[in-house]
């Protein structure tokens, strides 16, 4: 593992020297202050040549390191700017199962009843506490529940709804902006 000659460090020590003698697993070392101290194999580090290393470092080409990095590549997605303050939107997960435990023996119109009856609960709750958006998460399917989304939320003058953001919630969300009143 070690060779006279190498350079070494003491692992736990700030000691660093030249392996001037090596016997069963205790090496001894000439410190660069010019003492001999013997430690065991286990205790001591070799360190590599730094001659090789800069010559790596000065066959970089670092006028060509620097124009990659001023150059301006472009972005491949948008990032939007947000408040620190801006409260995200609560997000009302439509899904069955995430409304229930178990849904076996539920017709389809008992469970797009249960969803829309769950919107309407989340939406006028939005609406009594002033908040001014929420997102529902509809999933894409065959697109009853979004029509039923739909009609729900047509029926509200002070509200405004839209598909939700594509690259948080992909086609299955709705968001909703509710106009309130200034009093």
């Amino acid at each position: 593992m070690f060779s006279i000659g190498d350079k070494v460090a003491v692992l736990d020590d700030a000691i660093n020297g030249v392996v001037v003698l090596i016997k069963n697993s205790e090496v001894s070392i000439e410190t660069t202050d010019g003492f001999t101290m013997t430690f065991f194999v286990n205790e001591l580090i070799k360190i590599n040549d730094t001659s090789i290393l800069s010559k790596d470092i000065g066959s970089f080409n670092s006028t060509k390191i620097k124009f990659e990095k001023e150059e301006s590549k472009p972005r491949s997605f948008v990032k939007v700017k947000k408040n620190k303050n801006e409260i995200p939107a609560p997000e009302f997960d439509l899904h069955i199962e995430k409304l229930v435990p178990n849904f076996r023996g539920m017709s389809n119109y008992d469970i797009l009843t249960l969803q829309t009856e769950t919107a309407k609960r989340h939406l006028e709750f939005a609406i009594r506490n002033r908040i001014p958006k929420i997102v529902f998460i509809h999933g894409v399917g065959e697109g009853i529940l979004k029509a039923e989304l739909d009609f729900l939320m047509g029926r509200y003058d002070q509200i405004f709804f839209q598909e939700a953001n594509y690259q948080k919630y992909g086609q299955g969300a709705t968001e909703v902006f509710i106009k309130h009143n200034v009093k």
